[in-house]
């Protein structure tokens, strides 16, 4: 297949697995699944509900793309999914439901760069999407299976040293109730405990990307309910959707980078339209086009448009109009000292691509074939600093 004055050696993005790709007819994970990895080798194999064992695959990940594990359970059951990867691979995971919606996310919770998460999920399918921290390329082991099922990775807790644990929350330092915030070092406040008078939803944030924060939630009887690392930078994140018992509940506290800086811990109560906001903002979740969230239409692409953008670390949103299937490139080019990241999304919301750091430098770039139709661009600053981001959108046709 040939393109008109595309670059050379620009296209040259791929995934491959040792599993059978899903059916292309079927939308897996609200489309995020589509062309994913049976993790069993096909669907009826894939059962982790019914496993005896784990079930592992190898990914190959290229150009800042995804690879995509499908598991299914037949009845709730306690998951644990991980990826590690090999040499100096750092994973991050995001497991998605089969409406496409993020249960659970983690990028250094196996310990040593690895990906762990741990969580009780209801029966249905649901996907593994498998990234590389900075976007380049990178083998690595994914593995689904029970909490009876051998552990890929040894854990943030085995790993840190000085972190919280469950067993800890009889002796945890009370932080009071709903809108407490207080500050600790891991080291002093390995556990954080605090009571519900009433049952509720509740969001829990642990701040400072210096110590590299993980949250691990526990309710009664130090039963496991959640844990996150690196939901907002390094920063950590649980939101709790299900509604809470009143009662006692534990914050076991683990810092992957310094265990004696001060993380400040928040207790709040859910507020389902700023964490959908907070989505837009962190590029997670394409906007809306009803005009509820600040869009860009930057009209018909027809050759080449070019667009500066005062970036911060809240993404900033595009659009452009494709009227034939084309080659849609999108690049973010690094101004001064800037760290570009860039998302792009097709207008019911699928990612079409996400990327961070393409080839030597810090410029990112997504390229796709698309169809007609109009495609969402989201650019943001990678860390927390302000700076100028040139966004380039092309398009080529295929070659007569």
């Amino acid at each position: 297949m040939q393109f008109m004055n595309i670059r050379s050696g620009a296209l040259a993005v791929a995934m491959l697995g040792l599993a059978a790709p899903a059916a292309a007819q079927q939308a897996f994970c609200g489309g995020a699944g589509n062309g994913g990895q049976w993790i069993g080798g096909d669907e009826s194999s894939s059962d982790i509900a019914t496993a005896g064992s784990y079930m592992e695959q190898m990914a190959l990940v290229l150009g800042g793309n995804e690879y995509v594990s499908l598991f299914t359970l037949s009845q709730g059951a306690d998951v644990r999914m991980e990826a590690a990867g090999r040499g100096a691979g750092d994973t991050i995971i995001d497991i998605l439901d089969s409406n496409g919606s993020i249960v659970a996310s983690d990028d250094d919770s196996g310990g040593n760069a690895a990906s762990r998460a741990e969580s009780y999920l209801e029966a249905g399918t649901y996907c593994m999407a498998l990234r590389s921290y900075d976007g380049g390329p990178m083998t690595a082991f994914v593995r689904v299976g029970l909490q009876e099922h051998e552990a890929l990775t040894e854990g943030v807790m085995e790993s840190t040293g000085g972190g919280g644990n469950a067993g800890g929350c009889e002796t945890a330092t009370p932080m009071g109730g709903l809108g407490s915030i207080v500050t600790g070092s891991v080291t002093d406040n390995p556990n954080w405990s605090f009571t519900l008078d009433a049952p509720a939803q509740v969001s829990i944030t642990a701040e400072n990307e210096s110590a590299d924060p993980v949250i691990t939630l526990y309710g009664a009887n130090d039963m496991y309910i959640a844990e996150n690392d690196d939901y907002d930078g390094l920063n950590s994140r649980i939101d709790v959707t299900d509604t809470l018992d009143a009662g006692t509940y534990c914050i076991a506290m683990a810092a992957l980078s310094d265990e004696y800086a001060p993380i400040t811990v928040t207790l709040s109560e859910y507020d389902a339209e700023a964490a959908l906001l907070s989505l837009y903002d962190r590029g997670e979740a394409a906007p809306p086009l009803d005009g509820s969230v600040p869009v860009t239409d930057l009209g018909v692409l027809e050759s080449r448009v070019r667009q500066d953008v005062q970036a911060t670390d809240d993404v900033t949103w595009f659009t452009v109009d494709v009227q034939d299937n084309s080659l849609l490139v999108i690049e973010a080019i690094a101004g001064g000292n800037s760290d570009p990241w860039l998302v792009v999304y097709d207008d019911l919301g699928r990612e079409v691509g996400q990327n961070d750091d393409y080839g030597d430098g810090l410029d990112s770039l997504v390229m796709a074939r698309v169809q007609s139709g109009t495609y969402i661009i989201g650019v943001r600053q990678f860390d927390n600093t302000a700076g100028l981001i040139r966004l380039l959108a092309e398009r080529y046709v295929r070659a007569q």
